[in-house]
Protein backbone atom coordinates (compact mmCIF):
# COMPACT_ATOMS: atom_id res chain seq x y z
CA UNK A 1 0.00 0.00 0.00
CA UNK A 2 2.79 2.36 0.95
CA UNK A 3 4.63 1.63 -2.31
CA UNK A 4 1.48 2.41 -4.31
CA UNK A 5 1.08 5.74 -2.54
CA UNK A 6 4.75 6.54 -3.19
CA UNK A 7 4.44 5.69 -6.89
CA UNK A 8 1.23 7.71 -7.12
CA UNK A 9 2.95 10.75 -5.58
CA UNK A 10 5.93 10.32 -7.91
CA UNK A 11 3.62 10.29 -10.92
CA UNK A 12 1.90 13.46 -9.68
CA UNK A 13 5.27 15.17 -9.25
CA UNK A 14 6.39 14.01 -12.71
CA UNK A 15 3.13 15.34 -14.21
CA UNK A 16 3.58 18.69 -12.45
CA UNK A 17 7.14 18.96 -13.70
CA UNK A 18 5.99 18.09 -17.23
CA UNK A 19 3.24 20.71 -17.08
CA UNK A 20 5.66 23.28 -15.71
CA UNK A 21 8.24 22.59 -18.42
CA UNK A 22 5.62 22.60 -21.17
CA UNK A 23 4.05 25.82 -19.90
CA UNK A 24 7.44 27.54 -19.73
CA UNK A 25 8.38 26.40 -23.23
CA UNK A 26 5.06 27.56 -24.66
CA UNK A 27 5.40 30.97 -22.99
CA UNK A 28 8.91 31.40 -24.40
CA UNK A 29 7.74 30.41 -27.89
CA UNK A 30 4.80 32.82 -27.70
CA UNK A 31 7.09 35.66 -26.67
CA UNK A 32 9.40 34.91 -29.61
CA UNK A 33 6.45 34.70 -32.02
CA UNK A 34 5.08 38.00 -30.72
CA UNK A 35 8.50 39.63 -31.11
CA UNK A 36 8.91 38.50 -34.71
CA UNK A 37 5.26 39.21 -35.60
CA UNK A 38 5.56 42.83 -34.46
CA UNK A 39 8.99 43.23 -36.05
CA UNK A 40 7.93 41.71 -39.39
CA UNK A 41 5.11 44.26 -39.63
CA UNK A 42 7.70 46.92 -40.45
CA UNK A 43 8.46 45.29 -43.80
CA UNK A 44 4.87 45.49 -45.04
CA UNK A 45 4.89 49.30 -44.87
CA UNK A 46 6.54 52.21 -46.59
CA UNK A 47 8.82 54.47 -44.51
CA UNK A 48 6.08 57.11 -44.43
CA UNK A 49 3.56 57.05 -41.60
CA UNK A 50 0.03 56.19 -42.71
CA UNK A 51 -2.25 59.18 -43.14
CA UNK A 52 0.26 61.33 -45.05
CA UNK A 53 1.18 61.71 -48.70
CA UNK A 54 3.86 63.44 -50.76
CA UNK A 55 2.74 65.03 -54.03
CA UNK A 56 4.34 66.72 -57.05
CA UNK A 57 3.01 68.78 -59.91
CA UNK A 58 1.85 66.58 -62.79
CA UNK A 59 4.36 68.22 -65.12
CA UNK A 60 7.28 67.14 -62.96
CA UNK A 61 9.48 64.55 -64.71
CA UNK A 62 10.41 62.79 -61.47
CA UNK A 63 8.33 59.69 -60.74
CA UNK A 64 10.25 57.98 -57.95
CA UNK A 65 12.24 59.14 -54.96
CA UNK A 66 14.12 57.05 -52.43
CA UNK A 67 13.62 57.62 -48.68
CA UNK A 68 17.13 59.10 -48.48
CA UNK A 69 16.29 61.55 -51.29
CA UNK A 70 13.09 62.56 -49.52
CA UNK A 71 15.03 63.28 -46.35
CA UNK A 72 17.72 65.26 -48.14
CA UNK A 73 15.13 67.30 -50.03
CA UNK A 74 13.24 68.29 -46.88
CA UNK A 75 16.55 68.89 -45.08
CA UNK A 76 17.43 71.16 -48.05
CA UNK A 77 20.57 69.20 -48.85
CA UNK A 78 19.10 68.59 -52.32
CA UNK A 79 17.93 71.91 -53.75
CA UNK A 80 17.24 71.28 -57.46
CA UNK A 81 15.23 68.62 -59.28
CA UNK A 82 18.26 67.94 -61.50
CA UNK A 83 19.95 66.20 -58.55
CA UNK A 84 17.19 63.56 -58.54
CA UNK A 85 16.77 63.13 -62.30
CA UNK A 86 14.45 66.04 -63.10
CA UNK A 87 14.71 69.53 -64.53
CA UNK A 88 17.18 72.19 -63.40
CA UNK A 89 14.47 74.09 -61.47
CA UNK A 90 14.97 74.67 -57.76
CA UNK A 91 12.78 72.64 -55.43
CA UNK A 92 10.00 74.40 -53.55
CA UNK A 93 8.99 72.72 -50.31
CA UNK A 94 5.43 72.88 -49.10
CA UNK A 95 3.85 71.76 -45.83
CA UNK A 96 0.31 72.29 -44.62
CA UNK A 97 1.45 75.06 -42.27
CA UNK A 98 2.65 77.06 -45.30
CA UNK A 99 -0.83 77.40 -46.80
CA UNK A 100 -1.49 80.66 -44.96
CA UNK A 101 1.31 82.28 -46.98
CA UNK A 102 -0.58 81.73 -50.24
CA UNK A 103 -4.27 81.92 -49.35
CA UNK A 104 -6.37 84.11 -47.10
CA UNK A 105 -8.34 82.89 -44.13
CA UNK A 106 -11.58 83.33 -46.06
CA UNK A 107 -10.26 81.19 -48.93
CA UNK A 108 -9.16 78.44 -46.55
CA UNK A 109 -12.36 78.58 -44.51
CA UNK A 110 -12.92 79.25 -40.84
CA UNK A 111 -13.06 75.51 -40.16
CA UNK A 112 -10.49 74.65 -42.87
CA UNK A 113 -13.27 73.29 -45.05
CA UNK A 114 -11.56 74.55 -48.23
CA UNK A 115 -8.02 73.57 -47.21
CA UNK A 116 -7.93 70.56 -49.55
CA UNK A 117 -9.02 72.67 -52.52
CA UNK A 118 -6.40 75.30 -51.71
CA UNK A 119 -3.64 72.67 -51.51
CA UNK A 120 -4.83 71.15 -54.78
CA UNK A 121 -4.86 74.55 -56.48
CA UNK A 122 -1.41 75.50 -55.19
CA UNK A 123 0.18 72.23 -56.37
CA UNK A 124 -1.37 72.54 -59.82
CA UNK A 125 0.02 76.10 -60.19
CA UNK A 126 3.56 75.37 -58.96
CA UNK A 127 5.56 73.14 -61.36
CA UNK A 128 8.58 72.63 -59.11
CA UNK A 129 6.72 71.96 -55.85
CA UNK A 130 6.99 68.99 -53.52
CA UNK A 131 4.19 68.92 -50.95
CA UNK A 132 3.74 66.93 -47.77
CA UNK A 133 0.27 66.87 -46.25
CA UNK A 134 -2.41 64.57 -44.75
CA UNK A 135 -4.07 62.06 -47.08
CA UNK A 136 -7.54 63.48 -46.43
CA UNK A 137 -6.70 66.59 -48.47
CA UNK A 138 -5.85 64.57 -51.59
CA UNK A 139 -9.52 64.30 -52.48
CA UNK A 140 -11.17 63.05 -55.66
CA UNK A 141 -10.10 65.13 -58.64
CA UNK A 142 -6.69 65.86 -57.17
CA UNK A 143 -4.57 67.68 -59.75
CA UNK A 144 -1.17 66.65 -58.45
CA UNK A 145 0.89 63.49 -58.75
CA UNK A 146 1.23 61.35 -55.62
CA UNK A 147 4.69 59.87 -55.12
CA UNK A 148 4.65 56.23 -54.11
CA UNK A 149 7.32 54.66 -51.96
CA UNK A 150 8.47 51.07 -51.95
CA UNK A 151 8.07 49.03 -48.78
CA UNK A 152 10.92 48.87 -46.34
CA UNK A 153 13.11 45.86 -47.10
CA UNK A 154 15.17 43.74 -44.73
CA UNK A 155 18.27 44.53 -46.78
CA UNK A 156 17.84 48.31 -46.55
CA UNK A 157 16.93 48.03 -42.87
CA UNK A 158 20.19 46.25 -42.06
CA UNK A 159 22.57 48.04 -44.44
CA UNK A 160 21.38 51.66 -44.31
CA UNK A 161 23.42 53.88 -42.00
CA UNK A 162 20.96 56.52 -40.80
CA UNK A 163 18.59 55.97 -37.88
CA UNK A 164 15.96 58.75 -37.80
CA UNK A 165 12.71 56.91 -37.01
CA UNK A 166 10.71 60.10 -36.42
CA UNK A 167 11.95 62.04 -39.47
CA UNK A 168 9.29 63.65 -41.64
CA UNK A 169 8.08 63.12 -44.27
CA UNK A 170 9.99 59.84 -44.54
CA UNK A 171 11.53 58.04 -41.60
CA UNK A 172 15.03 56.61 -41.90
CA UNK A 173 15.34 53.06 -40.59
CA UNK A 174 19.01 52.18 -41.02
CA UNK A 175 20.34 50.03 -38.20
CA UNK A 176 23.88 49.35 -39.44
CA UNK A 177 25.31 51.92 -37.02
CA UNK A 178 23.41 50.33 -34.13
CA UNK A 179 24.55 46.80 -35.01
CA UNK A 180 28.17 47.89 -35.40
CA UNK A 181 27.98 49.95 -32.20
CA UNK A 182 26.69 46.91 -30.29
CA UNK A 183 29.39 44.59 -31.66
CA UNK A 184 32.11 47.23 -31.30
CA UNK A 185 31.44 47.82 -27.61
CA UNK A 186 30.86 44.15 -26.83
CA UNK A 187 34.01 42.77 -28.44
CA UNK A 188 36.14 45.59 -27.01
CA UNK A 189 34.74 44.67 -23.59
CA UNK A 190 35.83 41.05 -24.10
CA UNK A 191 39.33 42.14 -25.18
CA UNK A 192 39.51 43.96 -21.86
CA UNK A 193 37.86 41.30 -19.70
CA UNK A 194 39.24 38.04 -21.14
CA UNK A 195 42.93 38.44 -20.15
CA UNK A 196 42.00 39.67 -16.67
CA UNK A 197 39.32 37.02 -16.23
CA UNK A 198 41.55 34.20 -17.46
CA UNK A 199 44.42 35.30 -15.20
CA UNK A 200 42.08 35.37 -12.21
CA UNK A 201 40.66 31.94 -13.11
CA UNK A 202 44.16 30.46 -13.37
CA UNK A 203 45.08 31.91 -9.99
CA UNK A 204 41.95 30.53 -8.32
CA UNK A 205 42.18 27.10 -9.95
CA UNK A 206 45.92 26.44 -9.89
CA UNK A 207 47.69 28.72 -7.44
CA UNK A 208 45.47 29.98 -4.61
CA UNK A 209 45.08 27.82 -1.53
CA UNK A 210 41.61 26.73 -0.43
CA UNK A 211 41.24 29.49 2.16
CA UNK A 212 41.98 32.30 -0.31
CA UNK A 213 39.80 30.65 -2.95
CA UNK A 214 36.86 30.31 -0.56
CA UNK A 215 37.09 34.05 0.13
CA UNK A 216 37.67 35.33 -3.40
CA UNK A 217 35.24 33.08 -5.31
CA UNK A 218 32.06 34.32 -3.52
CA UNK A 219 33.25 37.93 -3.80
CA UNK A 220 33.73 37.57 -7.56
CA UNK A 221 30.37 35.88 -8.00
CA UNK A 222 28.81 38.70 -5.97
CA UNK A 223 29.71 41.08 -8.81
CA UNK A 224 27.11 39.34 -10.97
CA UNK A 225 24.38 40.33 -8.50
CA UNK A 226 25.07 44.09 -8.63
CA UNK A 227 22.33 45.89 -10.63
CA UNK A 228 23.47 47.19 -14.00
CA UNK A 229 22.30 50.71 -13.17
CA UNK A 230 24.84 50.75 -10.31
CA UNK A 231 27.58 49.87 -12.80
CA UNK A 232 26.22 52.66 -14.99
CA UNK A 233 26.47 55.20 -12.17
CA UNK A 234 30.02 54.05 -11.44
CA UNK A 235 30.94 54.45 -15.10
CA UNK A 236 29.28 57.86 -15.34
CA UNK A 237 30.94 59.22 -12.19
CA UNK A 238 34.37 57.57 -12.40
CA UNK A 239 35.18 56.09 -15.83
CA UNK A 240 33.67 58.82 -18.05
CA UNK A 241 35.48 61.80 -16.42
CA UNK A 242 38.71 59.77 -16.34
CA UNK A 243 38.56 59.04 -20.08
CA UNK A 244 37.68 62.67 -20.82
CA UNK A 245 40.73 63.87 -18.88
CA UNK A 246 43.23 61.27 -20.12
CA UNK A 247 42.39 61.62 -23.82
CA UNK A 248 41.49 65.34 -23.67
CA UNK A 249 38.04 64.80 -25.18
CA UNK A 250 35.01 67.10 -25.26
CA UNK A 251 32.88 64.34 -23.76
CA UNK A 252 33.84 61.15 -21.99
CA UNK A 253 30.73 59.15 -22.94
CA UNK A 254 32.41 56.96 -25.51
CA UNK A 255 32.59 53.37 -26.69
CA UNK A 256 35.67 52.93 -24.49
CA UNK A 257 33.72 53.87 -21.34
CA UNK A 258 30.97 51.40 -22.24
CA UNK A 259 33.54 48.70 -23.04
CA UNK A 260 35.27 49.05 -19.67
CA UNK A 261 31.98 48.87 -17.76
CA UNK A 262 30.77 45.88 -19.79
CA UNK A 263 34.13 44.20 -19.32
CA UNK A 264 33.78 44.53 -15.55
CA UNK A 265 30.23 43.15 -15.77
CA UNK A 266 31.40 40.18 -17.86
CA UNK A 267 34.24 39.26 -15.48
CA UNK A 268 32.17 37.06 -13.09
CA UNK A 269 30.92 34.92 -15.99
CA UNK A 270 34.35 34.53 -17.57
CA UNK A 271 36.11 33.83 -14.27
CA UNK A 272 33.55 31.32 -12.99
CA UNK A 273 33.24 29.31 -16.21
CA UNK A 274 36.99 29.35 -16.93
CA UNK A 275 37.91 28.42 -13.37
CA UNK A 276 35.47 25.50 -13.39
CA UNK A 277 36.92 24.34 -16.74
CA UNK A 278 40.51 24.54 -15.44
CA UNK A 279 39.63 22.53 -12.35
CA UNK A 280 38.37 19.68 -14.55
CA UNK A 281 41.90 19.00 -15.79
CA UNK A 282 42.73 15.47 -14.56
CA UNK A 283 45.21 15.49 -11.73
CA UNK A 284 47.07 12.58 -13.34
CA UNK A 285 47.87 14.72 -16.39
CA UNK A 286 49.33 17.50 -14.26
CA UNK A 287 51.32 15.08 -12.12
CA UNK A 288 52.69 13.39 -15.25
CA UNK A 289 53.80 16.77 -16.57
CA UNK A 290 55.53 17.62 -13.32
CA UNK A 291 57.14 14.17 -13.19
CA UNK A 292 58.67 14.76 -16.62
CA UNK A 293 60.44 17.84 -15.27
CA UNK A 294 58.02 20.61 -16.28
CA UNK A 295 57.61 23.53 -13.90
CA UNK A 296 54.27 24.48 -12.42
CA UNK A 297 53.85 27.34 -14.92
CA UNK A 298 54.80 25.11 -17.83
CA UNK A 299 52.19 22.59 -16.67
CA UNK A 300 49.55 25.30 -16.51
CA UNK A 301 50.50 26.63 -19.96
CA UNK A 302 51.06 23.30 -21.72
CA UNK A 303 48.50 21.05 -19.99
CA UNK A 304 45.74 22.81 -18.03
CA UNK A 305 44.92 25.62 -20.47
CA UNK A 306 44.90 23.43 -23.64
CA UNK A 307 42.77 20.79 -21.91
CA UNK A 308 40.21 23.40 -20.74
CA UNK A 309 40.34 25.56 -23.89
CA UNK A 310 36.75 24.74 -24.85
CA UNK A 311 35.45 25.73 -21.42
CA UNK A 312 37.46 28.96 -21.47
CA UNK A 313 36.11 29.76 -24.95
CA UNK A 314 32.58 29.07 -23.75
CA UNK A 315 33.13 31.48 -20.85
CA UNK A 316 34.36 34.18 -23.22
CA UNK A 317 31.37 33.73 -25.53
CA UNK A 318 28.95 33.83 -22.58
CA UNK A 319 30.67 37.04 -21.53
CA UNK A 320 30.06 38.46 -25.01
CA UNK A 321 26.40 37.46 -24.70
CA UNK A 322 26.17 39.31 -21.39
CA UNK A 323 27.77 42.39 -22.92
CA UNK A 324 25.60 42.40 -26.07
CA UNK A 325 22.35 42.25 -24.12
CA UNK A 326 23.26 44.88 -21.52
CA UNK A 327 21.13 48.03 -21.49
CA UNK A 328 21.32 50.50 -18.61
CA UNK A 329 25.08 50.69 -18.12
CA UNK A 330 25.62 51.19 -21.87
CA UNK A 331 22.79 53.71 -22.09
CA UNK A 332 24.46 55.82 -19.40
CA UNK A 333 28.08 55.65 -20.57
CA UNK A 334 28.33 55.49 -24.38
CA UNK A 335 26.85 58.82 -25.48
CA UNK A 336 24.00 57.28 -27.53
CA UNK A 337 25.06 58.66 -30.90
CA UNK A 338 23.71 56.57 -33.80
CA UNK A 339 26.87 56.80 -35.92
CA UNK A 340 29.19 54.17 -37.33
CA UNK A 341 32.14 53.97 -34.92
CA UNK A 342 35.72 54.23 -36.12
CA UNK A 343 37.54 54.46 -32.79
CA UNK A 344 36.75 53.58 -29.19
CA UNK A 345 36.89 57.29 -28.34
CA UNK A 346 33.67 58.05 -30.24
CA UNK A 347 30.14 58.01 -28.80
CA UNK A 348 28.10 55.04 -30.03
CA UNK A 349 24.62 53.63 -29.61
CA UNK A 350 23.78 49.98 -29.07
CA UNK A 351 20.62 48.05 -29.91
CA UNK A 352 19.49 47.44 -26.29
CA UNK A 353 20.08 51.09 -25.39
CA UNK A 354 18.06 52.23 -28.42
CA UNK A 355 15.10 50.03 -27.50
CA UNK A 356 15.18 51.16 -23.87
CA UNK A 357 15.46 54.86 -24.75
CA UNK A 358 12.85 55.03 -27.52
CA UNK A 359 10.16 52.43 -26.86
CA UNK A 360 8.35 54.65 -24.36
CA UNK A 361 8.11 57.43 -26.97
CA UNK A 362 6.98 55.28 -29.90
CA UNK A 363 3.26 55.22 -30.71
CA UNK A 364 1.94 51.69 -30.38
CA UNK A 365 1.46 50.09 -33.79
CA UNK A 366 3.39 52.84 -35.59
CA UNK A 367 6.46 52.46 -37.78
CA UNK A 368 8.81 53.50 -35.00
CA UNK A 369 7.24 50.94 -32.66
CA UNK A 370 7.60 48.16 -35.23
CA UNK A 371 11.17 49.17 -36.04
CA UNK A 372 12.13 48.79 -32.37
CA UNK A 373 10.63 45.30 -32.35
CA UNK A 374 12.62 44.52 -35.49
CA UNK A 375 15.72 45.65 -33.58
CA UNK A 376 14.71 43.22 -30.84
CA UNK A 377 14.58 40.45 -33.47
CA UNK A 378 18.14 41.27 -34.57
CA UNK A 379 19.32 41.20 -30.95
CA UNK A 380 17.56 37.88 -30.41
CA UNK A 381 19.23 36.36 -33.48
CA UNK A 382 22.67 37.55 -32.36
CA UNK A 383 22.29 36.16 -28.84
CA UNK A 384 20.75 32.94 -30.21
CA UNK A 385 23.80 32.24 -32.33
CA UNK A 386 26.08 33.10 -29.41
CA UNK A 387 24.25 30.60 -27.21
CA UNK A 388 24.33 28.05 -30.04
CA UNK A 389 28.10 28.52 -30.32
CA UNK A 390 28.47 27.97 -26.56
CA UNK A 391 26.41 24.76 -26.78
CA UNK A 392 28.48 23.46 -29.69
CA UNK A 393 31.75 24.24 -27.93
CA UNK A 394 30.54 22.70 -24.67
CA UNK A 395 29.35 19.55 -26.48
CA UNK A 396 32.73 19.23 -28.18
CA UNK A 397 34.42 19.66 -24.83
CA UNK A 398 32.26 16.98 -23.22
CA UNK A 399 32.88 14.64 -26.14
CA UNK A 400 36.64 15.14 -25.89
CA UNK A 401 36.62 14.33 -22.18
CA UNK A 402 34.57 11.23 -22.82
CA UNK A 403 37.10 9.95 -25.32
Amino acid sequence: MRKRITKFLEKIIESLLLISGTFTSVIVLLIILFLFKEGAGLFTNTPMEKGNVVALNKANQVNELTPAQFKNIFDQKIKTWKEVGGSSDSIKLFRVDDIASFYTEDQIGSNFEHLGACINDHISKTPNIIAFFPTEYAATGFQGKLVKLKNITIGSFITDKEWFPTAQPVAQFGVLSLILGTLWVSFAAILFALPLGLATAIYLAEIADSRVRNILKPLIELLAGIPSVVYGFFGLVVIVPLIKTIFNLDVGETALAGSIILGIMALPTIITVSEDALRTTPRAMKEASLALGASKWQTIYKVSIPYSASGITAGAILGIGRAIGETMAVLMCTGNAAVIPHTLLQPVRTIPATIAAELGEAAQGGLHYKALFALGCILFIITFFINLAVEMISSKHRGGKHI
